[in-house]
């Protein structure tokens, strides 16, 4: 396939979403008490729709297993996981716990979209660097330094037998991006790109982290949850350093959103995982800090965290505030860019409704120059 034929394909894909969600704006009425969960790239995250109807009083609806839903959909089931994960396969939560299951409204409404089956298991194909390469008619080495320098994120990753880390990128992404910036394809490098990757720059985890974060975000409007997430993103001495209160760190680990699809995967690749959730760069580092202090203050305004003794009654609260409060999402999210900088925008975030100044930068452990 060439760039033209990329470009093509691309467009005829956003007409087919644009047409999508007018039929579904026109027959499906607003659902109040819907809600999603999306979950990570790296090990197959999860979307989960809140128990319950438009009102109290209907009756639920039919559910079907994931397996059957990936099989009546025609994909397979990781491209039905990454659906998932990218919120454009909604579930629900199955009554009494268990894996979510998929409501039967929801596979007729995917079938019915134009292209089914093809243009559902399209916006899931992931390519790697090779791949994706030839997509785009570029050579592999020129594509690895644009996601070096942050240009593409990845969605996921495996490793290899010799357990490196095999990024995988969204074929649809790769096709935006060359209509997006089709002067990076060709030509020489730019001159600020070329002395970043000769420093030695590696964006891809930090994308990937950025945007798994995001959609785990996603998952839940519970405060405690959303504190977890961000969190996941330190090591515990920098968490400590924010998180002074061992019961609230514990409780951390306890709420925190968890993929639900997936299945476990070696201990290599579990290795892999916790290394790359963990932010690595100084002023990535600040910013996921400066996040988490945020988070943690509107969290234990809510509620506090509980203490042995009382811990059922608040995780009973957690579970109802968790149902209530997630959001519906049917179409892929667009690609996050990184965190900011040190010094860019993080001031400004701290000033909405939260702590700032000496303050928050000492529960940080930033303190100036001048500090004694």
């Amino acid at each position: 396939m060439t760039v033209k034929e990329v470009f093509r394909a691309h467009a005829g894909a956003q007409v087919a979403d644009t047409r999508a969600q007018a039929a579904r704006a026109g027959t499906r009425g607003p659902r109040a008490n819907d809600t999603s969960v999306r979950g990570d790239a790296g090990d197959a995250g999860t979307a989960v729709e809140g128990e319950g109807g438009p009102t109290a009083s209907a009756a639920p609806a039919a559910t079907v297993a994931a397996g059957r839903a990936a099989q009546e959909l025609g994909i397979r089931r990781a491209e039905f996981e990454l659906a998932v994960h990218l919120g454009l396969i909604a579930v629900a939560a199955a009554p009494g716990g268990g894996r979510p299951r998929v409501h039967e409204e929801e596979i007729a409404r995917l079938r019915e979209q134009p292209g089914f089956p093809d243009g559902l298991a399209e916006r899931v194909r992931t390519v790697g660097t090779a791949e994706g390469a030839a997509l785009l008619d570029i050579a592999p080495a020129r594509l690895t330094r644009l996601a070096r320098a942050g240009c593409l994120s990845p969605v996921t990753f495996y490793l290899n037998r010799y357990r490196a880390v095999v990024w995988l990128y969204l074929a649809d992404e790769l096709a935006a991006f060359a209509a997006r910036e089709p002067d990076l394809l060709a030509g020489r490098t730019p001159l600020g790109m070329r002395s970043m990757l000769e420093s030695g720059v590696d964006w891809r985890p930090r994308n990937w982290r950025s945007q798994r974060i995001e959609r785990l975000l996603n998952r839940t409007r519970d405060p405690w949850a959303r504190t977890a997430v961000q969190a996941s993103a330190l090591d515990p001495v920098q968490l400590a350093e924010v998180v002074d209160d061992p019961y609230e760190r514990a409780y951390l680990v306890r709420v925190r959103p968890e993929p639900v699809f997936g299945r476990p995967g070696s201990m290599a690749a579990r290795e892999a995982m916790g290394e790359l959730m963990l932010a690595d760069h100084p002023d990535e580092i600040l910013w996921r800090r400066v996040n988490l202090t945020l988070e943690l203050d509107g969290a234990r305004e809510d509620r506090p965290a509980p203490r042995p003794g009382d811990d059922g009654a608040i995780r009973a609260a957690s579970a109802v505030r968790t149902g209530a409060g997630t959001r519906t999402v049917t179409a892929a999210p667009a690609a996050e860019p990184a965190p900011p900088p040190a010094g860019y925008g993080a001031p400004g975030s701290a000033a909405a409704g939260a702590p700032t100044g000496k303050g928050l930068l000492a529960r940080l452990g930033w303190r100036g120059r001048g500090a004694g």
